[in-house]
């Protein structure tokens, strides 16, 4: 147990990135289920199509989970987090936005608030709006990302000197070392996506999951660069096509139209690899199997174990 673990009460510091349009309760209840924190991501869904997800969510899990809020990206921003009271929601994550407006009432309703942020300035800025816990969000993230391209590595330990409450590292991690390296850069826990994509009972075409499988090292490309909106994908045709769009001069309305969740649930639920984009972070190098969820997290829990006490051992 550890700062992170005690404050949203779960047992491994291991939580669920949001995954959008894609987002689905039966990912959410099983990585619950095995300890860790399940996340449901609203992307751009109705609040309709989100309670539904929150009700299956609560029949198969009676563990903690969170509610995804991207900022700027869903149009139902508010009629969403009224979804936090009405459901006893205990942990809500916010990203893509300024968070200072919705804190307060959050808390009223007694949820706790997850922060996902990319730089030093934007953590101290939402640990003095009340938030509870930064996720800090390194480069090799899957999806929409920061147009800083600050890297894990580096990022995490500037964000832990300065702040006071628990920090949690994303991007790029995805196993045991993972985990282990960011609780030795001070870290608290850990938040992964890509790597619960390729899970047995994460809900997604099967052609999406052997993707990661299949990926290498550069088994993902940035798409958006030059229209000021980076997204990381899995190198596929869909994605090469729009890398040659951008070359020759795409406008920033097509490319939205192009990135929108229609095409991600295209990509990642359908399979169609032309005609859709499947969201992937670095970590998919590294993803060699389709373990069960309580596989993974067992998995990860005692190899960072293993790595931390090989470390303790060089220095006793």
């Amino acid at each position: 147990m550890n700062a992170l673990t005690n404050l949203l009460k779960i047992r491994y510091p291991i939580i669920q990135g949001g995954m959008g349009n894609i987002s689905n309760a039966i990912l959410t209840a099983a990585v619950s289920e095995a300890g860790g924190l399940g996340t449901i991501g609203s992307g751009t869904m109705t609040p309709d199509e989100v309670e539904e997800i929150v009700k299956e969510t609560l029949r198969r899990t009676d563990k903690p989970f969170a509610l995804n809020v991207a900022l700027t990206v869903s149009p139902y921003v508010r009629d969403i987090l009224s979804l936090i009271k009405k459901y006893n929601i205990p942990i809500v994550s916010l990203s893509a936005g300024n968070p200072a407006p919705f804190i307060p009432k959050l808390h009223d309703q007694g949820a706790k608030v997850i922060t996902v942020c990319a730089s030093v300035k934007q953590a101290k800025k939402a640990e003095a709006a009340g938030s509870d816990v930064i996720v800090a969000e390194g480069y090799e993230a899957a999806g929409i990302n920061s147009a800083l391209e600050t890297t894990t590595l580096v990022l995490i330990p500037q964000i832990i000197n300065a702040v006071n409450i628990p920090v949690v590292a994303a991007g790029g991690i995805g196993d045991g070392k993972g985990l282990a390296s960011m609780l030795a850069l001070g870290a608290s826990g850990v938040q992964m996506g890509t790597r619960f994509i390729a899970t047995k009972e994460a809900p997604f075409h099967e052609k999406y999951k052997q993707r990661i499988i299949d990926a290498s090292d550069h088994g993902t490309v940035i798409v958006g660069r030059t229209v000021g909106k980076i997204r990381r994908v899995l190198a596929t045709d869909y994605a090469r096509k729009l890398l040659k769009y951008e070359e020759k001069g795409i406008s920033l309305d097509d490319f939205n139209r192009l990135t929108s969740e229609e095409f991600h649930r295209t990509g990642a639920l359908e399979g169609k690899e032309e005609e859709g984009f499947m969201n992937g972070g670095q970590i998919a190098g590294l993803i060699i199997d389709i373990p069960t969820v309580q596989e993974l997290i067992d998995k990860i829990i005692i190899d960072a174990k293993g790595q931390l006490e090989k470390a303790y051992l060089l220095f006793k």
